[in-house]
């Protein structure tokens, strides 16, 4: 069964680039420009794999992720960061939330920093979902 993949970034030119590196090995792919565009989808369409940036309009990909993550029916969700801004950066965020009456969340499964090679992301994808067993 094809596996679908939630893509989350404000700008195009890397959702169309995740895509088409998703789309040939075989993904479903959905993309969102914002974070409340991609928690929306991720509702709807309860993706296998979220693909996440963490500077995005509306909603930030740093609070989508602590609402994924806290939420009981999407924390199972396997998320893969990828972003410009570094993973010291993004979680020092996060412990930041937690000091101010939010819940601890996990690190992410994945964190790449951009930009990346098309052949290591697919790896990459590949290798998150099946270790969630798909």
């Amino acid at each position: 069964m094809q596996k679908n993949i939630l893509v989350a970034d404000d700008d195009i030119d890397v959702v169309t680039f995740v895509s088409t590196v998703l789309e040939k090995s075989g993904y479903k792919v959905i993309g969102a420009k914002d974070g409340e565009e991609a928690l929306n989808k991720i509702r709807t369409n309860r993706p296998d794999l979220i693909i996440l940036d963490i500077l995005m309009p509306k909603q930030s990909g740093i609070k989508l992720y602590r609402e994924l993550k806290t939420d009981e029916s999407l924390k199972d969700i396997p998320i893969i960061i990828l972003s410009a801004i570094s993973k010291r950066t993004f979680l020092r965020s996060q412990e930041a939330l937690t000091e101010f009456g939010g819940e601890p969340v996990p690190e992410p499964e994945v964190y790449i920093e951009k930009p990346v090679e098309p052949d290591d992301l697919a790896k990459t994808v590949s290798e998150v979902l099946s270790r969630k067993g798909g």
